[in-house]
């Protein structure tokens, strides 16, 4: 069964007091493309990203997105040694001024070198294989609305070539109906050169066939949405043929009603992987 290229998926990471998304979205290209949005310092884990996602998806534009939305802001570093040599120097300074000694604990954390404060970042290293099993999640939810759709398109696209079919079996006998009417009143050189150039067997042959490979390739897990574009186009030009050659209203009419199908099936065709 063929797949769809639109899909969407989510999983959560938590690793500690860290704390994060993944999301995975498609949508319709002629090739795999993958674009990123990572945190700063995770530039390092696209391939293995890549390798993920080309397991799973052989086409689209890919989106994958990692945000850390909880982590530790800041770590606070007490340099003990500062606290000791300062308490000393204030004890000795009182003692020899005869001065009393105030100093507080918020007096001593503003001295120079006591505290540091240092942000804290997230390692991609490892962070990965958290992230790692979030995104396989996010990947699997995604192939799962891609099937999903590709079930709808398969639905959409085999009605168009049974209505195909249906027009197609009105031209055969349309052009036979004319045949039989045009025999009687042309000679047999005039009738013979009329059924030369109205024979229309080979194209409706052709026609057949691409359905039928058409129906062939909706059966197919994937790889079918540049096949069906190809075959489409072949479809159009085997209904332009017929067309130049029977000049007939109602055959018109029906040739014009198998290219819009035609045209259907080619605009979903981009649609399928």
């Amino acid at each position: 069964m063929i797949t769809g290229m639109t899909g969407f998926g989510a999983g959560e990471i938590t690793l500690g007091k860290v704390k994060g998304i993944v999301e995975v979205k498609t949508v319709n290209h002629r090739y795999l493309d993958v674009v990123f949005y990572l945190p700063v310092g995770f530039s390092s884990l696209e391939d293995k990203i890549q390798k993920i996602i080309a397991g799973k998806i052989k086409r689209g534009r890919v989106t994958v997105s990692v945000k850390i939305t909880d982590r530790p802001h800041t770590n606070i570093i007490l340099n003990q040694q500062a606290v000791e040599r300062y308490l000393d120097f204030a004890k000795a300074l009182g003692k020899k001024h005869q001065i009393k000694n105030d100093i507080t604990v918020a007096g001593i954390m503003r001295l120079p070198g006591v505290v540091e404060a240092k942000e804290v970042f997230v390692q991609a290293g490892e962070l990965w294989p958290v992230l790692e099993k979030s995104l396989q999640k996010a990947v699997a939810g995604v192939v799962i609305m891609r099937t999903r759709e590709g079930k709808a398109l398969s639905v959409d696209i085999n009605g168009q070539l049974k209505r195909m079919l249906l027009q197609i079996s009105l031209i055969k006998s349309r052009t036979s109906a004319l045949l039989k009417g045009s025999k009687s009143k042309m000679t047999s050189d005039e009738f013979s050169s009329y059924q030369k150039s109205n024979d229309i067997h080979e194209e409706i042959a052709r026609l057949a066939h691409y359905i039928d490979e058409a129906k062939m390739l909706l059966r197919q897990v994937e790889g079918s949405g540049k096949k069906l574009d190809f075959i489409a186009q072949e479809m159009q030009r085997e209904t332009n043929t017929i067309g130049s050659k029977v000049q007939d209203k109602v055959v018109a009419a029906a040739v014009i009603a198998i290219k819009s199908k035609v045209e259907k099936i080619r605009e979903q065709s981009n649609n399928v992987e």
